[in-house]
């Protein structure tokens, strides 16, 4: 099979006839062999009835449903699991990416030899209030990644080679940092895309601006997890360490007083009443805090179950 295509949604019927309609058309003009994975992130309108009609029409559709919403990091998990084409193309269910950019990211993955195409909406159709904090979103990204060359790591629109989808998971909302898991599975052949952005349709936004506040704190998870993952004590053990060492320096500075006003006959020092004695109390505690962290975190990272496992109402 050439092509798969993995389209997570959510209360997107309006939207889904002709979208199927579309990459048909696409498919067909340029003898594609695909198929059409639907991820029903459960919807609560006719969407899945929708994509029933559509698959006794074309048997190329296939769709999976959840029992409830669970986010599109699930559902694009869940569609890489089962895509079976040598190149898988992401796109989302609102008509704003447009499927006949799929040829031409087809060529990009098959002749150019990329792991990954991701697409960048260069002119978009949103809001100033959407666009700005992109702008500064895809900035912070690219800083910490260390994809220079990506502008818009949020873009729905990309294609990976079969292979590099089944070696990334993507859980919680981490759909955002796609290029960067792949980057982090060892897939660095990276390239990007000027695609055709068109205004929504049907239907409204499903994300709010707390996307940005949760994007950065996504970030942040996945440079410490690209870090020390694997390997937590290398960080906790560190800052234990440190801790521990300015806690025993302050010991160290509390009995050296103590000696000195031992032999001084107008000042006795009292070890309580000086400020040393509890920074080198706090430096300890916070010193053997760290390094518990940094075990518990060995034995969490050894025997951490999957993520990715959510109730499936139908699969066809």
């Amino acid at each position: 099979m050439d092509i798969s295509v993995v389209i997570p949604l959510y209360n997107e019927e309006e939207s889904l006839p002709e979208l199927s309609a579309w990459i048909e058309r696409v498919m067909n003009a340029n003898g594609f062999t695909y198929e059409i994975l639907f991820i029903d992130d459960g919807s609560t309108d006719r969407s899945l009835s929708v994509i029933h009609e559509l698959a006794k029409g074309n048997p190329a559709i296939h769709a999976v449903s959840f029992s409830r919403n669970y986010g599109k990091s699930p559902a694009l998990n869940t569609g890489f699991r089962r895509a079976k084409g040598d190149v898988v193309i992401t796109m989302d269910a609102d008509l704003q990416d447009s499927p006949d950019e799929i040829p031409e990211l087809y060529r990009m993955i098959k002749e150019d030899g990329y792991d990954l195409v991701s697409g960048w909406k260069k002119k978009r159709y949103d809001p100033l209030s959407k666009t700005i904090p992109t702008k500064l979103f895809n900035a912070t990204a690219r800083k910490v990644s260390g994809i220079k060359n990506l502008h818009d790591f949020n873009c729905g629109l990309k294609a990976y080679r079969n292979v590099v989808v089944k070696h990334i998971e993507v859980y919680g909302d981490m759909h955002r940092y796609i290029p960067y898991l792949a980057k982090n599975a060892g897939y660095r052949n990276i390239g990007e895309k000027v695609v055709h952005h068109q205004a929504r349709k049907y239907g409204h936004t499903k994300f709010g601006l707390d996307r940005f506040i949760n994007g950065y704190l996504d970030l942040g998870t996945l440079w410490f997890q690209s870090k020390f993952g694997v390997k937590p004590m290398h960080i906790f053990g560190l800052l234990g360490s440190l801790m521990f060492l300015i806690g025993l320096l302050a010991v160290l500075v509390v009995l050296i007083l103590k000696i000195v006003s031992m032999n001084s006959d107008t000042y006795h020092f009292y070890v309580t009443k000086s400020v040393y004695f509890y920074l080198s109390l706090a430096s300890m505690i916070m010193g053997l805090q760290f390094f518990l962290s940094g075990f518990i975190g060995e034995l969490i990272t050894r025997n951490s179950p999957e993520r990715n496992n959510y109730l499936i109402a139908e699969e066809f």
